[in-house]
């Protein structure tokens, strides 16, 4: 489990991330978005110890960054978003050493290796330099030493940056894979990633939280109106509807549709089949439609 709790970090004047919390559990994979600059990489920064925060605590298994940092980074996997590698050495070497950094031995030690060389789709390169490889397999070797201690969670970068659509597919299997038992911390700014992958997001911006929900229910969350679609078998007198208490607009669509623009995080559909039946009017349909995560994520962060 990873606990952010009134978690600030400022640069002189300037809030890099400014009081946010949220919690993220076992078997839970999280992803973790906003614009350039919202403070997303300074969090996750923070998060693996490699910056100390100005206020507020960030907790791994019980374990705080600031007073237990080596106990955190033995359970913690991390991915930075520029990947950091040792250029002139072999993938395979630099897998041992990095293993040996955190204290595997021997033949345990060239399994893990061999074990992630399998899983993230290294065989073919595990003998290059990695200076000589392309970005996408230098990605996959920064996910590899994330995962060579077998750590309970993981904080991955913008992952998928630099790989080719079947790289991207392979990747996310393997997020989805290790999410069943692991704890996953993701950002990303390709958004169908988090539809497909994530059973919850947090949205910052200019280091504030702005949202913090369910993928499913994200639709509901942003500021401004919700949208109805009600078809009727007839054409109807739209001003009863405009009369209705949080009805905001009407739009007659094609043929006998109306789009109904309603208060933001109301439901209006009771009232309008109720007062379908007390005109006489035969109603066909009545949704409340999502907006897409794209439009979530701009309107949030406009």
């Amino acid at each position: 489990m990873v606990e952010v709790q009134q978690l600030t970090k400022t640069f002189g004047t300037q809030a890099a991330v400014n009081n946010i919390s949220f919690t993220v559990g076992k078997g839970e994979i999280l992803g973790f978005l906003g614009p350039n600059g919202a403070g997303k990489s300074t969090t996750m920064k923070i998060a693996t110890g490699y910056l100390p925060p100005s206020l507020g605590t960030v907790t791994v298994d019980g374990f705080d960054v600031q007073t237990s940092p080596l106990e955190v980074r033995r359970r913690v996997g991390y991915l930075p978003e520029h990947n950091p590698l040792y250029l002139d050495m072999y993938v395979h070497e630099y897998l041992e050493f990095i293993g040996s950094v955190h204290g595997l031995k021997g033949t345990h030690r060239r399994q893990r290796v061999q074990r992630m060389v399998e899983r993230v789709g290294l065989g073919r390169e595990q003998n290059k330099q990695i200076g000589a490889l392309s970005k996408g397999y230098r990605q996959r070797v920064g996910l590899a030493q994330a995962l060579i201690h077998d750590p309970g969670v993981l904080i991955l970068d913008e992952p998928t940056t630099g790989l080719d659509p079947n790289q991207i597919g392979e990747i996310r299997s393997l997020i989805r894979e290790l999410g069943q038992d692991k704890t996953v911390i993701f950002s990303t700014h390709i958004l169908p990633e988090v539809a497909a992958l994530c059973s919850r997001a947090v949205i910052i911006n200019r280091g504030q939280l702005v949202a913090d929900s369910p993928v499913s229910e994200l639709g509901g969350k942003v500021a401004g109106e919700t949208i109805i679609r009600a078809e009727f078998e007839q054409p109807i007198d739209v001003a009863p509807l405009r009369a209705l208490p949080g009805i905001n607009h009407v739009e007659a669509a094609a043929g006998n549709t109306y789009h109904i623009r309603a208060a933001a995080g109301s439901d209006q559909r009771g009232a309008i089949s109720r007062l379908a039946a007390q005109q006489g009017w035969v109603l066909l349909g009545l949704r409340q439609e999502e907006q897409s995560l794209e439009q979530v994520f701009q309107s949030l962060t406009k």
